[in-house]
């Protein structure tokens, strides 16, 4: 483990026009693509990745696994798990699915990854309080080879996200 930090950056856009080495699909534990950022990343990057996420799954709630990233930027698609099939998500969801990101981002030996806002959306989860916990985890996270952290987020969510950044970094 090094005592390198991972830079975070926060982006109000698309999180399917990143440039990072893999983009964060919010899934649920069957990896089915619906509604949502992951709706998007499929229009975005081609029926092929949910096919291969599916094929891989279930998979435990908390856990992520890769994907190809089809037609996008990124290297891969990683598809956090953050939900049943019943689509509801709670605090240890979100933590354990973003330090599995972040553990799998290592093994695949990436220095950067895009997240999304994990389980706000059809999660219902709210956006503060995700902001602590997935911000947290990266502060937290003692990385071997991964550099950079964005977070793609719609609307008030990037303000909200760089609020709570502000807050804890200090």
């Amino acid at each position: 483990m090094s005592d390198q930090k991972i830079k975070i950056t926060i982006v109000q856009g698309d999180i399917t026009t990143s440039n990072a080495e893999a983009i964060v699909n919010a899934a649920n534990n069957h990896l089915w693509m619906g509604a949502g950022v992951a709706g998007a990343i499929k229009r975005a990057g081609g029926k092929i990745i949910e096919d291969e996420a599916v094929s891989k799954g279930p998979i435990p709630i908390g856990s992520a696994i890769e994907t190809t990233a089809g037609n996008l930027k990124s290297k891969y698609v990683i598809h956090a798990a953050v939900m049943g099939q019943d689509l509801v998500t709670n605090e240890t969801y979100i933590r354990d699915a973003t330090r599995s990101v972040l553990n799998l981002c290592e093994k695949l030996k990436l220095k950067s990854v895009a997240f999304p806002a994990l389980g706000t959306g059809v999660g219902g989860f709210p956006m503060e309080e995700c902001a602590k916990i997935m911000i947290g985890e990266v502060l937290n996270f003692k990385p071997n080879n991964l550099q950079e952290v964005y977070f793609y987020l719609l609307g008030d969510a990037a303000q909200i996200f760089q609020q709570i950044y502000n807050q804890i970094k200090k």
